[in-house]
């Protein structure tokens, strides 16, 4: 393949319009896997395998070389000629008959559209979504969070996909979209390039909650309880849902809650000693007036009961009310929060957003707060998670995530410890919360301990905003997000400059990585352009209701650089362990070579996104990529083109950014360890998952080992994967094999045993 790129270096394809463009034999590559992807045999599953796809690739590649090399140029009807013959030559009938078909109907569009490329593009990127299902067509699938078989689901899909087609033509670069659909690159979120809308947002919900906020459709006054707080968390969650492609998080959930736990507690306290009174004959004897002004004034429910005593005027009886009534109004207030937590959970689960097709990506952070509202808002948020949906299902959303700080709740002394058993036993049956540690390195630069807002917070899916570049005075979590995010495929770049080249040349390896982060960074900074051109109207809730940092000092009409500059503009990448392999012959859990590598190169791409930061004084940051189902197509691709390569493309998928692949035996210690380093490098986002098996509900104490073992390995937010079945006949949950131990019923008869795993899960919607 390296040798056929060297003799056609110069070698050019003249299109339909007898515009010459540079030899690119992905193109051809990408054309004969689509023509056998279209063939299925009775399980509709693929007829042909990588080998039979590579045969005709060659063939047609040695024939152009040979036939066509010295006149320097090929038309693009002749090289889908020679693919037709090869496929006829080397009996591939029912491929032959597909690709001839297609050929057909792609010229009837160019007829139909007398001619206008860009729009017979459209009609190209169509024509499978009203016709496939969603298990037949790859674009109805992009979204988890999106049923492409819906009515409503299709109908984002039309206008995704048009968008997507309209954004390569008319809103970047030829080389830029050319290197996303030969997969050099990945554009994530591209059907919303046009709209400019941001990826995702960190909401501050006391700010919103201030003066109470509108959706559009009737303004929502300030909440008094919290059961009113929950619903408005869960209603701003929705409401700003419609205003980005990704997903929406509120980074210090406790602290925003905690005066709603005090609001419900004042108004059952007072009701408390009312209800007391009325069945005694001091009913006359207290001021109640006056007592409703003390219990206003209160600024937390721990406080001595006996500061009211003044008000029993030395009565013993009335004493024994109001410690009554303190009490009831303390069971009271923690019922009504667990019920909010409760509600809460179940809004985030069935409420839609997007024409009724989609529910939101959610994530809460929490953990820190000590005060006794705060507490009680974590235990029963915990609780309320442990029990589960309905019919005992685990709960997706909120994809929750406990803080972890030294002095806060890591050491049996600290005033939360018992909150971080807690969501170390909830975590273990219900796969949530993940966990984040505040003492890493990176994480605690900004860290205040008299200022919640300096905590670091996370997207459930990895997306982390923390300094600010563009105003290091606002070095906050909340009133950001991220603004966009691209990932590099580098495998590919191991491949052509790695061992399956001949030789290991890191010089040009280097080299085309520059090249790849440099043509990045101008694919983001021209979206940045597109969103920062667009006005406060456009985004009636995100910049309308003053949710974006610095979003309230604009106008209607303003347009939006002095509020987008402080999301962050982000580079991604995938597969670093399968590109160790392709450079050394093995990844970074089997050899410190290959780990000292990996470094370097992570290493390298952040040191390029700090030099963009600085240059353009925005907030340039690196991510580990968050999208999974990103790593099947880079990997499809590469198969098409080199082959099935041991160890790199001989799987389904590449390795999710700069994790130790999951197949690969090796201690939970040593992979934390290994990558540790990765996560200080990963500024924009990281997470690093344990596979465990078994029932870790059985063992809480090994599994809080474990987060401890992230966070002395410098972990910024981790997660715990293991079994979390359930039987949706019985509602048994815990590990479940081939039989079900609550009702003995075998997997597979009937309705089939439900598998979650949090790794699925963590993908923000990213696409």
């Amino acid at each position: 393949m390296v040798n056929t790129e060297e003799k056609l270096s110069n070698f050019e394809v003249v299109k339909r319009t007898g515009r010459k463009v540079e030899w690119n034999p992905t193109k051809i590559a990408m054309a004969i896997k689509k023509g056998f992807d279209s063939i299925h045999d009775e399980e509709n599953e693929p007829k042909y395998t990588e080998k039979d796809i590579n045969k005709v690739y060659n063939a047609v590649v040695d024939r152009i070389e040979k036939e066509f090399a010295a006149d320097g140029k090929i038309k693009i009807e002749t090289i889908q000629d020679l693919i037709e013959e090869e496929l006829k030559k080397e009996k591939y009938e029912d491929v032959y008959t597909s690709f001839a078909e297609y050929r057909e109907r792609r010229a009837a569009s160019r007829q139909l559209f007398m001619g206008e490329k860009k729009q017979h593009k459209f009609l190209k990127a169509i024509e499978s979504l009203g016709l496939k299902s969603a298990a037949e067509e790859d674009s109805k699938r992009e979204n988890a969070n999106v049923d492409g078989d819906t009515a409503m689901g299709t109908m984002l899909q039309y206008g995704s996909t048009v968008s997507k087609e309209f954004a390569k033509s008319y809103l970047m670069k030829k080389k830029i979209a050319e290197a996303h659909d030969n997969g050099d690159i990945h554009i994530h979120d591209m059907d919303f390039m046009p709209m400019g809308t941001t990826t995702c947002m960190q909401i501050d919900l006391q700010k919103l909650f201030e003066g109470g906020f509108s959706t559009g459709h009737g303004h929502l006054r300030k909440p008094n309880d919290i059961i009113s707080y929950s619903a408005l968390a869960a209603i701003a969650i929705q409401a700003n849902q419609n205003d980005q492609h990704g997903g929406q998080s509120i980074p210090a959930f406790d602290y925003y809650m905690a005066p709603g736990v005090l609001q419900t507690f004042k108004k059952q306290f007072k009701q408390a000693i009312c209800d007391f009174l009325e069945v005694t004959d001091f009913i006359n004897f207290i001021n109640m007036d006056k007592v409703a002004k003390d219990v206003d004034k209160l600024n937390t429910i721990d406080f001595d009961i006996a500061d009211f005593y003044s008000y029993a005027k030395g009565s013993k009886e009335v004493e024994k009310i109001l410690t009554k009534a303190y009490e009831k109004a303390l069971q009271r207030t923690d019922r009504a929060t667990y019920q909010a937590m409760e509600a809460f959970i179940h809004n985030l689960n069935t409420m839609h957003s997007r024409a009724g097709a989609q529910v939101p990506f959610s994530s809460i952070n929490f953990g820190t707060d000590t005060s006794a509202e705060g507490r009680m808002v974590i235990k029963n948020y915990l609780l309320a998670t442990d029990a589960g949906l309905g019919k005992n299902e685990t709960p997706i959303f909120p994809i929750s995530i406990f803080k972890l700080k030294e002095g806060v709740n890591y050491e049996k002394e600290d005033p939360n410890y018992d909150l971080f058993r807690l969501a170390c036993e909830v975590s273990a049956k219900r796969l949530f919360p993940n966990f984040s540690f505040i003492d890493s390195t990176f994480n605690k630069v900004t860290y205040d301990p008299n200022d919640y807002r300096t905590e670091v917070g996370y997207m459930g899916c990895r997306t982390r905003v923390l300094t600010n570049v563009a105003d290091p005075n606002k070095s906050l979590t909340p009133g950001r997000g991220n603004l966009s995010f691209t990932s590099i495929n580098l495998p590919r770049l191991g491949i052509k400059h790695g061992l399956p080249s001949g030789k290991t040349n890191m010089d040009e390896f280097y080299k085309e990585l520059e090249e790849k982060m440099d043509l990045v960074k101008d694919q983001l900074l021209d979206r940045f352009e597109i969103q920062c051109s667009r006005r406060v109207y456009n985004f009636p809730f995100l910049l309308g209701q003053g949710i974006w940092m610095d979003s309230d000092k604009l106008k209607d009409t303003d347009r939006l650089r002095k509020a987008l500059k402080h999301g962050t503009l982000t580079i991604g990448f995938i597969g670093l362990a399968e590109c160790l392999t392709a450079l050394t012959g093995k990844h970074h859990g089997e050899s410190k070579a290959s780990q000292k590598l990996g470094l370097e190169i992570i290493g390298f791409m952040r040191n390029k996104m700090d030099e963009y930061a600085k240059e353009y004084n925005l907030n340039f940051s690196l991510i580990a990529t968050p999208a999974e189902g990103l790593s099947g197509r880079f990997t499809n691709m590469d198969k098409a083109i080199y082959g099935k390569l041991t160890g790199i493309t001989d799987k389904d998928y590449y390795t999710n950014s700069f994790h130790i692949p999951v197949y690969y035996d090796i201690s939970i210690a040593s992979k934390l360890k290994l990558e540790g380093p990765y996560h200080e490098l990963t500024n924009g986002g990281h997470i690093s998952y344990v596979e465990l098996d078994g029932d870790t509900a059985m063992n809480v104490d090994a599994f809080e080992k474990i987060v401890r073992l992230m966070h002395d390995n410098n972990i910024g937010y981790g997660a715990i994967n293991h079994p979390v079945d359930r039987d949706p006949v019985c509602g048994y949950t815990g590990v479940i094999g081939d039989y079900c131990p609550g009702c003995g019923r075998k997997d597979g008869e009937g309705v089939p045993i439900e598998r979650v795993k949090n790794a699925s899960l963590n993908t923000c919607g990213g696409r």
